[in-house]
């Protein structure tokens, strides 16, 4: 076969665990080239380029702070290297603190929620523009943006800096979108609700979901690859005629 065809590639930022590593094993399924970015945990990062390898598909793990202009500059710097294109982004990287009323957060855990949640994806998109968009003799592409049920619901009690952080991901969304829709880049957002992942712990509740199922129309909690899925859709071309669009994956919440 050769590689007279090369594969798309796509970038899945925080792509060690949860929803991020779950979209970056089905995309290596659907044959796509991967890249993952993750922040600390290298052997999870490796797992999952591991995993992406067994499919066929060529991996890249980058250590990289999405919240880091210089980190985000040299991710990209390096999948320019390895791969030479970039087809799709997937801004997953986010991070949680503690459950908290608002009167207790802590000012550097506010700046560092927005940092990471907020910013990152920002900075992510402008360097995936400069790559991707006709303006740039690029050959367009996808990025999809995870937000979360919380932007809709406000967290209160729970997560207010977070699901405030998402969000302004979501203005982020729209305004993005329009700006870059002749330019051969659609941009969407996905909502994921109340999944199954790790991310629970850091909120200081594990069992969130279990919990909080009961409160779901379809009266269970999500999977990572039940996400994933929905971002592999608006990645792919079967969505090419949909841009600044939101796709709630929450079990009816």
């Amino acid at each position: 076969m050769g590689n007279a065809i090369q594969a798309p590639l796509i970038l899945v930022t925080g792509g060690g665990r949860g929803v991020g590593a779950a979209t970056a094993r089905l995309a290596a399924a659907r044959g796509y080239d991967v890249a993952i970015s993750f922040v600390a945990d290298e052997g999870a990062a490796a797992a999952v380029t591991a995993d992406v390898q067994a499919s066929g598909r060529r991996a890249l793990a980058v250590r990289a702070d999405s919240a880091d202009p210089v980190q985000v500059a040299r991710l990209f710097d390096e999948i320019d290297r390895v791969f030479g294109r970039i087809d799709v982004l997937v801004n997953n990287a986010a991070i949680l603190a503690p459950q908290s009323r608002l009167e207790d957060l802590g000012f550097t855990r506010m700046q560092r929620i927005f940092a990471v949640n907020a910013i990152g994806p920002m900075l992510c998109a402008q360097q995936a523009a400069r790559r991707m968009a006709y303006r740039h003799n690029g050959r367009g592409g996808a990025v999809v943006n995870v937000s979360s049920a919380s932007a809709r619901l406000g967290s209160p009690g729970e997560y207010v800096d977070y699901a405030a952080s998402k969000g302004a991901l979501e203005t982020f969304t729209i305004g993005f979108a329009r700006e870059v829709a002749r330019e051969g880049i659609r941009v969407n957002c996905v909502r994921p609700g109340h999944i199954y992942t790790g991310m629970h712990a850091s909120g200081g509740e594990p069992d969130r979901v279990d919990r909080v199922k009961h409160s779901i129309p379809m009266g269970r909690g999500g999977q990572p690859e039940e996400v994933a899925r929905a971002i592999l859709w608006l990645a792919s071309a079967e969505a090419s005629f949909v841009t600044g669009t939101f796709l709630d994956a929450t079990g009816g919440k």
